[in-house]
C-alpha cells in the first residue's frame, strides 16, 4: 500500500472539512461525503453505527437507498485516504466496525486534537504560574481555526457540533484575552473585547474583561459605561440583573479599589505566585460494600447523565443525591463512583463534609479545598493564604483533567458549591440531606432523590445477608420485619446483623420485639431524623452488655469526626483491653463503623441517638468527668509527643491526669508526628471543646504542647485558629499565663504565615505579661521570637537589638541552651548586615556553647552559616569543613531538610574551587533529599523549600553540558556560585526555621 501517504495525512475541521496528504491537498468529495468523514473523525477512533452516519447525513428524512450511498462514501473515501491499498488488504485509516465504522487517525493528526492539546497545556502551564507561555499556546491554539467549524456541511449533527465547537473557540479566546490582561496588555485587547461584546451582549464574561482592560487603560468612565449597557439590556430582555461578579466588578471600578491595579492583581494571584507540580493521581473512593442490592432504576438514571463510553462532556456533569439519613445516599455514591471510576482516569476526590454532624464540625469549604489541594500534590508551603486564592488554585489544577470528585453529607449549596471544578470534564456527586435547590437551579445539578427501598429490593438486601433459607422459612415475619423497618437501609442493616448474629433466633421473635417497640418512636413523615430508626437504634442499644451501652452514649460526648480505641478508652475510664472489646461488639452491631484499623465513626443518626441517651443515661457530674478525662487523654499525649518533636523546648505545665486516663506514650520522632498527624481534626476540635466547655486551661496548655507538630507540618491555619481560640479563652478566664503563653503562640503562628506586623504586636504585649507575671524564661522566650520576626521581615537593626536583649538575659539567668540559640540568631543577622567579622566571632562563639549544652539541632544550623561565610571570603577549604562537620550533625540528629540544605552549598564552594566533580556529586545528593521532601513532610513553617529542585536541576544541567574544551574553568562557566538565598534561622523557641532572605551575590574567585 501507500506507506507514505498513510503515515503524511492530516485533517481539518476547525473550518471547511479538508485533508491532506503531505503538502498536497485530496479531493474529498460532496458535502454529504465530507460529513460521513467528520462524524469519523470527530468520534476519535470509536466506532459509529450506520444508523448513527445516516441520521447524521440526513436526519430524520434519510433517501430510501441511504445505505447503499453511505457505504459508497465510504468506500470512495477509503480511495481517497489510502491510494495505494491493494485489493484485499485491509483498510488502515476508514476501518469497518460492527455495523459501523471507525477512523484510525491520531488526535495530533486531527487539528481539533492540536488545538484541545494546546489548551490543555496552557491551562497547565498558567496554572504553574507561566503565563506568558500559556498566551502563547493559546495564540497558536486559536490561530489553528480557518473560519466556522465544519463549514458547509449539511445535516443536523453538523450544526450541532457548530454550535459546541463555537462555544468551545469562544472560550478559549475569552480565557486568552484574559491571560492578555494579566500580562499587562490591557490596551491592546480592548478593540478585540468590544467587537465580542457587540457580537455577544449577553455574554457577561467578555462584558467583565472589557470593563477591566478599559479600567487599567485608564479608562473608568468608559468601564462604567459598558456595565450600564449590559445591565440595560439584561433589565429589559430577560428581567433580570447582571451576575455576582460582574456587579461587585462594577462596584470596585467605581471605587477605584487598588486590587484592581495590574501589579496588585498579579501579587495576589496564585498562578503567579506559586510554582505548582505536576497534581498528583488520587485514588480517595471509600471501600465499595459488597452486599451491595437494589437500587438498579436509580443507577440506570444517574448512569443516563454520562456522555456515551469514550465520548466527553461537554459540561461539568453533577448529580446531587438527597434523602434522609440512613437512606443510603453514600452506598449508592459510592457503589456507582467505583462502577464509572476508569472513565475518570487523573483520579478521584473525596470527602465527608459532615453538614449535618452533630458536633457541629462541618468541614467549610475552604478546608475542604485545603484537603483536596493537599490530594493534588500541593506542598503546604505552596498553598495560598486567601481562600479566593486556593479556590482558583483548586479550579486551575482540575483544569484540563477528567477527574471524579465526590462531595458527600453536604449541608446546603453555599458548602458545596466553591467545590465545583470550571472544566468540564469532570464528574461530581454530592449527597446530601437537603435537597439542595440553589445547585439544581443555578448550577444544573441533576437530582436524585432516594426514597424507601422497594419491598422487593428491601427482601433482596435482607437475603444477602441472612441468607435465602431463613427468609423462605418465616416469609410473614420477614415481611413484618421488612414494614417495621420502613425498608430503610440503615435500619435493615442493624436488624440483618442482629439476626445474623444469632443465627438460632427464629426471625418471629425479632419481628415480636420491633412489634412491642412499636409506638415509643416519631414517625418517618416530613424527613424527620427522629424516625423509626430510632426504634432500631433503641432495640440495638437495649441488647448491648451493660459496658458497651454505656461506652456507646458516653461517644455522644466526643466532638471529633472519629476515635481511637484508646481515646475511647479515656472516655469510658476504662482499660484499653476492656474498652477494644466494647468498640468490637458495638461494631458488629452495625452502631459503630471502624473505617480503619483502630479508628471508630458514627453514623449521624447514631451519633444523634448517643448524644440523647447520655443525657438520659448519665448524671450531669459523670458527663463532667467524661470530658474531663477525653480533653486530658489528647492534652497528656500531645504534650508526650512534643517531647520528641521539639525535644529541648520548655514544657507545656500540666496539672494532674484524673482517674482512668492513661495517655500514650511514644519511642521515636516519627511515631509522635504520625500520631498527631491521624489525630489533628480530633485534637482542633479538643481545644474547641475545652474552650467551649469552660476549660481554658486545656485550651491553652492543648495549643501549646501542639506547637510543634503545627510547626514542622505547617498546618498554619489550625494554628493560628487553636492559638486565637485559646488566647480569647485564657483573656475571659482572666487567665494571665495562659494569656501569656497563647500570645506567644498566636504570634508563632501569625510568624510563620509572614505576617510580621501582627505577629510584632502579639510578641509585644506577652513580653509585657511576661514581664507583670515575673516569668524571665517566658519574657527571654518572647524577646527571642520578636528578634526573630523583625529578622524575617527583613529590619536587620530591630532584630540585632532584640536578639542582643535575649541574649542578655539568658546569660543573667545561666541559660545556655537559649544563649547558644541567640548567638547563632545574632551571627546569621550579622552576616546579612554584611558585619562578616562580628558574625564569624558570633558564630564561633555560639558554637561553643551550643556543644556544651548538647545541642546538635543548631550546631548544624551554625556551621552551616559559617560555612556560607567562609565561602563568601573565598576561603574555600574552610568552607568545605565547616559544611562537612554541619552534614555530620544534621545526620546525628536525622534533620535531612538540613541536610540537603547544606550538601546544596557545599556543591557550590566544591565548584568555586575548581571541583566540579566533587560539586556534582554535592548537588546529586541534595537533588535527592529536596525531592525526598517534596513528596514527604511539608517544610518548616510554610515558607518555599530553598534550594527547590528545579533550581538544583539547572546547576546540575549546566555542569553535565560543560566539556574540556569548550570554554573557561568551570567556576566561571556562566553557572551560579551566590548561596541559597536562604538559610535558617533560629530562637529560643524556634530551634530551626527555613526564612527567605534577599539574594546575595557572592565574588566569583
Amino acid at each position: 500500500m501507500n506507506t507514505v501517504c498513510e503515515e503524511s495525512l492530516r485533517f481539518a475541521v476547525l473550518g471547511p472539512v479538508r485533508a491532506w496528504c503531505g503538502e498536497r491537498e485530496l479531493d474529498l468529495g460532496s458535502p454529504q461525503q465530507r460529513v460521513v468523514l467528520a462524524v469519523l473523525l470527530l468520534r476519535r477512533g470509536r466506532p459509529v453505527t450506520v444508523a448513527e452516519l445516516v441520521d447524521a447525513v440526513w436526519g430524520d428524512r434519510p433517501p430510501p437507498s441511504a445505505v447503499s450511498v453511505l457505504r459508497t462514501y465510504a468506500s470512495r473515501l477509503r480511495k481517497v485516504l489510502e491510494p495505494g491499498r491493494e485489493a484485499g488488504e485491509s483498510p488502515r485509516v476508514v476501518v469497518s466496525a460492527a455495523d459501523g465504522y471507525l477512523a484510525r487517525v491520531p488526535e495530533h493528526l486531527v487539528d481539533l486534537g492540536v488545538f484541545e492539546q494546546r489548551v490543555a497545556e496552557a491551562r497547565r502551564l498558567r496554572a504553574a504560574g507561566e503565563v506568558a507561555a500559556a498566551a502563547e499556546l493559546l495564540y497558536a491554539a486559536l490561530e489553528g481555526w480557518e473560519g466556522t467549524a465544519l463549514a458547509g456541511l449539511p445535516g443536523p449533527l453538523a450544526e450541532a457540533e457548530r454550535s459546541r465547537l463555537a462555544e468551545v473557540r469562544l472560550t478559549t479566546l475569552e480565557t486568552r484575552l484574559d491571560t492578555d490582561i494579566q500580562l499587562g496588555r490591557h490596551s491592546e485587547v480592548i478593540a478585540a473585547l468590544t467587537a465580542l461584546t457587540v457580537e455577544h451582549p449577553l455574554r457577561e464574561g467578555l462584558r467583565e474583561l472589557l470593563m477591566l482592560a478599559l479600567y487599567r487603560s485608564g479608562r473608568q468612565a468608559e468601564a462604567l459605561a459598558a456595565y450600564r449597557r449590559i445591565r440595560s439590556t439584561m433589565v429589559a430582555e430577560l428581567g433580570i440583573e447582571p451576575g455576582v461578579s460582574l456587579r461587585e466588578l462594577h462596584d470596585r471600578i467605581l471605587t477605584a479599589d487598588p486590587s484592581l491595579d495590574l501589579a496588585a492583581a498579579q501579587e495576589a494571584s496564585p498562578q503567579e505566585s506559586l510554582a505548582v507540580e505536576q497534581p498528583a493521581r488520587p485514588a480517595q473512593l471509600p471501600a465499595d460494600l459488597a452486599a451491595f442490592t437494589g437500587r438498579q432504576g436509580e443507577l440506570a438514571r444517574i448512569q443516563a447523565l454520562l456522555p456515551d463510553e469514550g465520548e466527553l462532556p461537554s459540561t461539568v456533569v453533577i448529580s446531587a443525591i438527597g434523602g434522609m439519613a440512613g437512606i443510603g445516599k453514600t452506598t449508592l455514591a459510592v457503589h456507582w463512583a467505583h462502577r464509572i471510576a476508569d472513565r475518570y482516569p487523573d483520579g478521584q476526590l473525596y470527602i465527608n463534609l459532615r453538614g449535618f454532624d452533630p458536633s457541629g464540625s462541618m468541614v467549610s469549604p475552604a478546608e475542604a479545598i485545603r484537603i483536596f489541594l493537599d490530594a493534588l500534590g500541593v506542598p503546604a508551603q505552596r498553598i495560598p493564604a486567601s481562600p479566593d486564592a486556593q479556590a482558583a488554585l483548586y479550579r486551575s489544577l482540575l483544569a484540563g483533567r477528567r477527574m471524579l470528585i465526590l462531595l458527600d453529607n453536604a449541608r446546603d449549596t453555599e458548602q458545596v458549591r466553591p467545590l465545583l471544578p470550571g472544566c468540564p470534564r469532570c464528574l461530581v456527586i454530592v449527597t446530601s440531606r437537603s435537597q439542595l435547590i440553589g445547585l439544581i437551579a443555578g448550577d444544573g445539578a441533576h437530582p436524585l432523590t432516594l426514597s424507601a427501598l422497594t419491598p422487593a429490593e428491601a427482601h433482596g438486601f435482607l437475603l444477602r445477608r441472612i441468607g435465602a433459607a431463613r427468609l423462605a422459612a418465616e416469609p410473614q415475619a420477614t415481611d413484618e420485619i421488612i414494614a417495621h423497618c420502613g425498608r430503610l437501609p440503615l435500619a435493615l442493616a442493624i436488624v440483618a446483623a442482629r439476626a445474623a448474629t444469632h443465627p438460632g433466633f427464629p426471625l418471629e421473635a425479632i419481628a415480636k420485639e420491633l412489634r412491642d417497640t412499636q409506638g415509643s418512636l416519631d414517625a418517618f413523615a416530613g424527613g424527620d431524623l427522629t424516625t423509626d430508626v430510632r426504634a432500631v437504634f433503641s432495640w440495638s442499644y437495649e441488647a448491648l452488655s451493660a459496658p458497651a451501652a454505656r461506652l456507646f452514649h458516653l461517644l455522644g460526648l466526643h466532638r471529633g469526626p472519629d476515635i481511637s480505641a484508646p481515646a475511647a478508652a479515656a472516655l469510658a475510664g476504662l482499660p484499653l483491653r476492656e474498652t477494644r472489646g466494647l468498640l468490637t461488639e458495638l461494631t458488629r452491631a452495625h452502631l459503630l463503623t471502624e473505617h480503619a484499623p483502630g479508628r471508630y465513626t458514627l453514623h449521624d443518626l447514631l451519633r444523634v441517638y448517643a448524644a440523647e441517651r447520655v443525657v438520659t443515661q448519665e448524671p450531669p457530674q459523670e458527663r463532667d468527668r467524661a470530658v474531663e478525662r477525653l480533653l486530658c487523654w489528647y492534652l497528656h499525649t500531645a504534650d508526650a509527643a512534643y517531647t520528641h518533636l521539639t525535644p529541648h523546648r520548655r514544657r507545656v505545665p500540666l496539672e494532674p491526669l484524673p482517674p482512668g486516663c492513661h495517655p500514650l506514650a511514644f519511642t521515636a520522632h516519627d511515631q509522635a508526628l504520625k500520631w498527631c498527624e491521624t489525630e489533628r481534626p480530633n485534637l482542633v476540635a479538643a481545644v474547641h471543646h475545652a474552650a467551649t466547655s469552660r476549660r481554658p486551661g486545656i485550651a491553652w496548655r492543648l495549643t501549646a504542647a501542639l506547637w510543634g507538630f503545627f510547626y514542622l507540618r505547617s498546618h498554619l491555619h489550625d494554628w493560628l485558629d487553636t492559638a486565637r481560640m485559646a488566647l480569647d479563652t485564657a483573656r475571659d478566664a482572666h487567665d494571665r499565663t495562659g494569656e501569656a503563653w497563647s500570645l506567644n503562640d498566636v504570634a508563632a503562628a501569625l510568624t510563620a504565615m509572614r505576617r510580621f506586623d501582627e505577629a510584632i504586636d502579639r510578641l509585644r504585649q506577652a513580653i509585657v505579661h511576661c514581664r507583670e507575671l515575673g516569668d524571665m524564661y517566658g519574657r527571654c522566650q518572647a524577646l527571642g521570637n520578636l528578634g526573630n520576626a523583625y529578622l524575617q521581615a527583613g529590619r536587620l537593626d530591630k532584630a540585632v537589638e532584640y536578639i542582643r536583649r535575649a541574649l542578655a538575659l539568658h546569660r543573667i539567668n545561666a541559660n545556655t541552651w537559649g544563649e547558644g540559640i541567640a548567638l547563632a540568631n545574632l551571627g546569621d543577622a550579622y552576616r546579612r548586615l554584611g558585619r562578616f567579622d562580628e558574625a564569624i566571632a558570633c558564630l564561633e562563639q555560639a558554637l561553643i556553647v551550643l556543644r556544651a549544652s548538647g545541642n546538635r539541632w543548631v550546631e548544624g544550623v551554625t556551621l552551616d552559616i559559617l560555612g556560607t561565610l567562609q565561602h563568601r571570603l573565598n576561603r574555600h577549604d574552610d568552607a568545605i569543613d565547616h559544611y562537612h562537620q554541619a552534614l555530620d550533625a544534621h545526620r546525628d540528629i536525622g534533620n535531612r531538610r538540613g541536610e540537603g540544605q547544606t550538601l546544596y552549598h557545599l556543591g557550590d564552594v566544591h565548584l568555586a574551587a575548581g571541583e566540579p566533580e566533587a560539586a556534582h556529586t554535592s548537588w546529586r545528593q541534595a537533588l535527592a533529599i529536596v525531592e525526598e521532601l517534596d513528596h514527604g513532610p511539608r517544610p518548616l513553617a510554610g515558607l518555599p523549600l530553598r534550594p527547590d529542585a528545579e533550581e538544583i536541576r539547572g546547576k546540575l544541567h549546566r555542569l553535565d553540558e560543560r566539556t574540556p574544551d569548550t570554554g573557561p574553568h568551570p567556576t566561571t562557566a556562566g553557572l551560579e556560585l551566590t548561596p541559597s538565598p536562604t538559610h535558617p534561622t533560629t530562637t529560643t523557641t524556634q530551634p530551626y526555621r527555613h526564612r527567605a532572605e534577599q539574594p546575595e551575590h557572592r565574588p566569583r574567585p
